[in-house]
């Protein structure tokens, strides 16, 4: 009794179409992939843009660099505080500007990031499903229905769900040595205009 009870659940088991299978595992590779190379134009778009404020940064630098290398110049040790007011700003401003961008630019990373794991395990998930049906493993054949074109659906539940992947905690590692790295950078900039504007002014 218990026999024939199982043969009849085999026979009863629904079963999805092996075609029906891969284009669902297909869909999914498509569509990350798509993400991902979405995101990885929206990050080249702001690199464009992070590096257009560099250029703009320092040709202001430059031009205030040229200001006050000026002998004939009418600022005076007296007058330093305006240069340092007007390089204080100007680094504010840009560390602003340019930690917004950093902060946009590692969204898109993250979310890129995320999408190329997705899309590597639906790629492996899709060739696993193959050779198993290449193998026979989850074909559902008999006489409830199925056939060598069907998958059982219990079977090959868990190779056709595909939950979307993130990165470990240590990811976000990258990001934070970056931050230095820029935060460094504008310290040690800010730090030899103000000198290089005391010394020409005062010296």
């Amino acid at each position: 009794m218990a026999d024939y009870d199982d043969e009849i659940r085999h026979h009863n088991q629904p079963s999805i179409p092996k075609e029906t299978a891969l284009q669902a595992l297909n869909t999914i590779i498509k569509l990350h992939f798509e993400k991902t190379l979405e995101k990885k134009r929206a990050i080249d778009h702001q690199k464009k843009k992070l590096q257009k404020l560099f250029q703009l940064f320092f040709i202001f630098l430059a031009i205030v660099f040229f200001s006050l290398s000026q002998p004939s110049g009418r600022l005076h040790c007296r007058h330093c505080w305006a240069p340092i007011l007007l390089l204080s700003f100007s680094h504010l401003f840009f560390y602003v500007s340019v930690a917004q961008t950093l902060r946009v630019i590692n969204n898109f990373k993250y979310q890129r990031h995320c999408h190329k794991l997705t899309l590597g395990l639906a790629t492996h998930k899709l060739l696993f499903i193959k050779s198993r049906i290449s193998a026979g493993d989850f074909l559902s054949g008999g006489d409830g229905g199925g056939g060598e074109d069907e998958v059982s659906a219990s079977a090959a539940a868990w190779d056709l769900d595909v939950p979307y992947q993130e990165p470990p905690e240590s990811y976000f590692v990258k990001f934070k040595r970056k931050w230095a790295l820029y935060f460094g950078f504008l310290i040690l900039l800010y730090t030899f205009m103000i000198s290089f504007s005391v010394v020409i002014l005062c010296f």
